[in-house]
């Protein structure tokens, strides 16, 4: 045996122990590492407000704990418009469910033939055996959703408590985060670090300021067909259809169809319209002239980015997806070299025209003239001497 074998078998054991150690770690981490990647992204968008209170004196402690006391009244704020809203709809719901359900015996009995009663009914569903079986799932289960609230809170309270750190105490990250680093590297580090907080700045701005605008348009219409609920059905419209992407506009505008049609079904016709026209007015006119300065990225790109973020983390990965892109593509557009393109009429989608006709018209030409040789009786015609080849 060789004297290396044993201490390279050593070392190939322990490299796949670390591996494996370092595998299950990742895997009990991964949670935390998520937050901590959300509570980054959270520090950067409010980086700019903490920075413009603290270039006027403000201490940046107390600056970020400003920002965050904003954002939490005005997410407590639209929770509790919200839920008063669900709340009375279900109220409205129980209250006139013996309506419907008379409405729906008789059309049984008219149709069927058939002589139910509400009585009758309301005491074979409170003795049925699913019904038992349905209430005990239930009381079972409200354990489980207990624990999936509770996690969820702590869940919150270590996202926020992270970006307070990360929003507080940027400089000094940033300084500690430079101190291990050449002077070379460092100054890419703060490019990069500068373009993140303007790229997401300037991604969650121009959201809230779409989200306002639709929010308004959306609160317009509702009031004017009179449904009921308007300012917490204005609120969820703009922030739903703004902050999730893609399909965010579709499940922002079915809350408001519903609640519609209960008052009037054309009122749900008149909401799917008025979504559909405002989508088209925000794609093509508002959008472009709000993010063209913050996150000017292609559709398509956009897109792509949000299906690969939504892939690799579910939706944090689709919320924080447009954001991370357009910092990569403004990062890297520092460092790509670019060149003039030639005005060639390929480059607007036109067909090259050459000197003298297309290269089939002269193939056409060629071959015209190949065929009145052979009718003079060889090439150059007879009695004729040959002309030279032309190239």
């Amino acid at each position: 045996m060789p004297a290396w074998l044993p201490r390279a078998m050593v070392l190939a054991l322990t490299l796949y122990a670390c591996f494996q150690l370092g595998s299950w770690a990742f895997d009990q981490l991964i949670g935390l590492l998520i937050n901590v990647l959300i509570a980054f992204f959270l520090a950067l968008a409010i980086e700019p407000a903490v920075s413009r209170m603290a270039a006027r004196g403000m201490r940046r402690g107390m600056a970020t704990f400003l920002v965050f006391l904003v954002v939490l009244t005005a997410a407590a704020g639209f929770v509790v418009l919200l839920g008063s809203m669900l709340a009375g709809q279900i109220v409205d719901m129980v209250e006139e469910f013996p309506k419907y359900l008379d409405s729906v015996i008789n059309w049984v009995n008219q149709n069927f033939h058939t002589e139910l009663s509400r009585v009758e009914v309301q005491d074979s569903l409170l003795h049925s055996d699913w019904l038992q079986k349905y209430v005990q799932n239930s009381a079972t289960g409200v354990l489980d959703i207990s624990t999936t609230v509770l996690g969820g809170l702590f869940r919150l309270l270590t996202i926020f408590l992270f970006s307070f750190y990360f929003a507080a105490d940027g400089p000094r990250l940033r300084r500690a985060l430079c101190s291990v680093l050449p002077p070379a590297r460092q100054a890419e580090v703060l490019r990069a670090w500068e373009i993140a907080v303007d790229k997401t700045g300037g991604y969650l701005y121009s959201r809230s300021l779409m989200a306002l605008i639709s929010g308004i348009a959306h609160y317009i219409l509702l009031v004017i067909l009179g449904v009921p609920y308007a300012p917490a059905l204005a609120i969820w419209v703009g922030l739903v259809s703004q902050f999730i992407p893609t399909i965010g506009t579709y499940l922002a505008g079915a809350l408001p169809m519903l609640i519609a049609f209960t008052v009037d079904p054309w009122y749900a016709v008149w909401v799917l319209g008025f979504v559909v026209v405002y989508q088209q007015f925000e794609n093509y006119a508002l959008q472009p002239k709000l993010t063209a300065k913050t996150v000017d990225i292609h559709p398509a790109v956009a897109f792509g980015s949000v299906i690969a973020g939504t892939a690799l983390m579910g939706a944090v990965g689709a919320l924080i997806a447009i954001p991370a892109v357009a910092t990569l593509q403004a990062f890297l557009g520092a460092y790509v070299k670019r060149y003039d393109v030639t005005d060639d009429p390929r480059v607007h989608g036109r067909h090259h025209q050459q000197r003298g006709g297309t290269v089939l018209a002269r193939l056409r030409r060629s071959l015209g003239g190949v065929e009145s040789d052979e009718a003079r009786g060889g090439p150059g015609g007879a009695g004729t001497p040959e002309e030279p080849e032309r190239a």
